[in-house]
């Protein structure tokens, strides 16, 4: 593991290995984990309606005395579970859409293997800076997007679900790069990708994040877990919390109105970069 971080406030810099994850946090109580695995079971349901979760898991780590760095890599590996409980609850939702999940899964797994190598070998202070802006960037294309496409097939003729394109696998290959090296908001962002290729579904738009999460996290979890930069006993616990409320949020999400997880989704968006750009350096 070659990983650099700060070692202090007089700019020097010292190797991740040389402590490891559990040196940077404080006593972690049992009730502390029940805290945790609450926060963990409300973030895997909100990653299932529209993303996001670690925007409640990532603080509740940092509460816990964790550091931001190593409770980023501990939030990774805490949702991954919560994954496949989102993935079980809209498995019906993906079918007759194979191309998408196959255009899906290489950029995915290719994206968020960069942006986990990105988040071992630098500094995560710079592009904390220009996060907020990405989400919040996500967010408005995702919100003005129905009316958009609406005005660009009023003279199409009506299509089932269009194929895939070469720009689609570039924007996923693009959001998995961000996935894997912080995580915030890349359900936003693979929904406004999707909207934007044509897809009107929302709940099969949801299956799909859903699925292009999953195989981003898996590699981001185990170059994580392999450069040692992960709180194991917090991570299992959220990983508990994590599952359970990502297969319960996928259930409700499909059970409202689309308009009404559209709206969701905008509010989260809003949100995670009110949040982001509070917490980034210089931010508050």
């Amino acid at each position: 593991m070659v990983a650099l971080r700060p070692a202090g406030n007089d700019g020097r810099w010292e190797h991740v290995a040389a402590r490891p994850a559990g040196d940077y946090t404080s006593g972690v109580t049992a009730v502390r984990l029940v805290l945790a695995l609450f926060a963990a079971a409300a973030a895997g349901a909100v990653n299932a309606i529209a993303g996001g979760g670690t925007l409640l898991t990532f603080p509740a780590i940092v509460g816990l005395g964790v550091t931001p760095l190593v409770a980023n890599a501990t939030s990774t590996v805490a949702l991954w579970p919560g994954s496949l409980g989102s993935m079980w609850g809209y498995r019906h939702e993906l079918t007759g859409v194979r191309r998408w999940v196959i255009g899906f899964t290489a950029p995915s797994l290719a994206g968020g293997t960069l942006g986990a190598w990105l988040l071992l070998h630098t500094p995560p202070a710079a592009f904390d800076r220009i996060v907020p802006f990405l989400v919040l960037g996500a967010t408005l294309l995702f919100l003005v997007q129905g009316p958009l496409l609406r005005r660009l097939r009023r003279s199409a003729p009506a299509t089932t679900e269009p194929a895939p394109r070469w720009s689609f696998v570039a924007a996923q290959f693009l959001v998995a790069v961000y996935g894997g090296y912080f995580g915030a908001g890349i359900g936003i962002l693979m929904l406004a990708v999707l909207g934007f290729m044509g897809l009107t579904n929302i709940h099969r738009m949801n299956g799909l994040k859903n699925w292009g999460a999953l195989c981003i996290n898996a590699v981001a979890v185990v170059m994580f877990a392999g450069g040692g930069i992960v709180h194991w006993p917090i991570a299992l616990t959220m990983a508990v919390g994590g599952m359970l409320g990502g297969y319960a949020g996928s259930r409700l999400a499909q059970r409202v109105g689309q308009q009404a997880v559209r709206h969701a989704i905008v509010a989260i968006g809003l949100a995670a970069f009110v949040w982001l750009l509070v917490r980034r350096p210089g931010g508050a």
